[in-house]
């Protein structure tokens, strides 16, 4: 989570204010609806955390980097791990999961929009495409991910995590 959250974190950093209206891989958002969906995953995560409620998103506000300390705080207590969430009814060790997916993902999507390299943790990568594979038709059924799009067999991870939610590994702006 760490890794992913700071190469995300930095990627969010460098995005001008110019390019805040630009188009993303991920068609609901452009960049700035992006940056703010990523300060919600990060506001809610750490409320979930904490074992607290499901927090709605509110406006952009450009803080992404210091919402996503303070969930990486949370989640490094131990008992942030166990048991379910009460606002999601989920395992945490899923809810962590679907976080570093988050991470992982939309960093390639801001950074693809941006015009910047993007070198995500390879580890978080095989553990996000596991993850994935196992939750795909989960998250399909609830929105999350789009039909899949085909990649090579021997496409590396992070391509074939893009394909599995519904990303073109090769989409530019």
């Amino acid at each position: 989570m760490t890794r992913a959250t700071e190469r995300t974190a930095g990627v969010v950093r460098s995005v001008r204010q110019e390019q805040l209206g630009l188009l993303t891989p991920c068609e609901k958002f452009d960049v700035e609806d992006l940056i703010n969906h990523l300060e919600w995953v990060a506001e809610l995560f750490e409320s979930l955390a904490r074992k607290g409620p499901r927090v709605e998103q509110g406006p952009y506000t450009g803080d992404f980097p210091e919402r996503a300390e303070r969930a990486l705080a949370a989640w490094s207590r131990p008992e942030a791990w166990e048991g379910t969430s009460p606002a999601m009814g989920m395992p945490m060790t899923t809810l962590a999961h679907m976080y570093l997916v988050d991470m992982v993902v939309h960093g390639w999507d801001l950074a693809r929009a941006t015009g910047q390299e993007y070198a995500p943790d390879p580890e978080a990568v095989e553990r996000a495409l596991g993850f994935t594979e196992n939750m795909v038709e989960m998250g399909r059924r609830r929105g999350a991910f789009g039909p899949p799009v085909a990649v090579p067999d021997d496409a590396a991870p992070l391509d074939r995590l893009l394909g599995v939610i519904g990303r073109d590994p090769a989409w530019t702006p």
